[in-house]
């Protein structure tokens, strides 16, 4: 068990660089430009069990640049955890943007709340706790939102990856932009599956077949890029 905490813990490091090189990175061109509410929201989930779970700092870099680019003002998150990521978006976003955060347990949320409502951005956030499958459903019942949202972000059970997908390319407009974490999934993805760690077993298979479909899905552009335990971007061309 205690092994594979360690090797769950290294995934934020990057996994495709060494500890020296990814340090540098974090001292030197993240962490002076993260956010206080951001660090303080980081600091408050160390203690969290399942700490490892929140958006690499250096991820969440790439993240906020395409939220400006992209001129995003109406987003969905699916997969909210103690909200660092949501955070970062509600920081980002104009003023009257607005975020459907959606995510089982709200109870993680909450350890991040207070953080969220002293950064003043609370009032972008529409969190429903619920599965995310049928409130997709229930928001493309009303064609109002098709084709309606700039940007979404994912970071939830790896086995509906792909049903999110084919819901978020019909809620995003074209040129939106969707991210996908955890696509590398601990490395395992290049792992001899008798030498994956116990802990990746269950969703490798998973990860692997859902980057296999975005690699061939013509509606999007995409960029698998090795941060954090890797993301994914895609942008609607259709």
């Amino acid at each position: 068990m205690e092994n594979n905490k360690k090797i769950a813990a290294s995934v934020s490091k990057g996994l495709l660089q060494s500890e020296e090189l990814y340090r540098y990175v974090l001292e030197t061109s993240v962490n002076p430009r993260e956010p206080e509410p951001l660090k303080e929201l980081r600091d408050v989930t160390a203690g969290h069990p399942m700490a490892v779970m929140v958006t690499a700092p250096d991820a969440g870099q790439l993240m906020t640049m395409l939220l400006k680019l992209v001129d995003v003002k109406k987003t969905i998150e699916v997969g909210v955890f103690t909200g660092y990521s949501l955070l970062l978006t509600a920081l980002t976003i104009p003023e009257d943007g607005k975020i459907i955060a959606i995510d089982l347990n709200r109870d993680s949320y909450e350890i991040g709340l207070p953080v969220i409502k002293r950064a003043g951005v609370d009032h972008k956030i529409d969190f429903r706790e619920a599965e995310a499958l049928p409130v997709l459903d229930q928001l493309l019942k009303d064609n109002e939102n098709e084709g309606s949202f700039d940007y979404a972000f994912v970071d939830a059970d790896k086995v509906n990856y792909w049903n999110y997908h084919e819901m978020l390319m019909k809620l995003l407009k074209v040129g939106g932009v969707v991210v996908y974490d955890n696509t590398l999934w601990g490395g395992s993805v290049a792992m001899p599956e008798e030498q994956t760690p116990e802990i990746f077993k269950s969703d490798r298979q998973a990860t692997l077949e859902f980057n296999k479909l975005l690699a061939g899905d013509a509606r999007v552009q995409l960029a698998h890029v090795p941060l954090g335990d890797g993301i994914t971007v895609c942008m609607r061309i259709y």
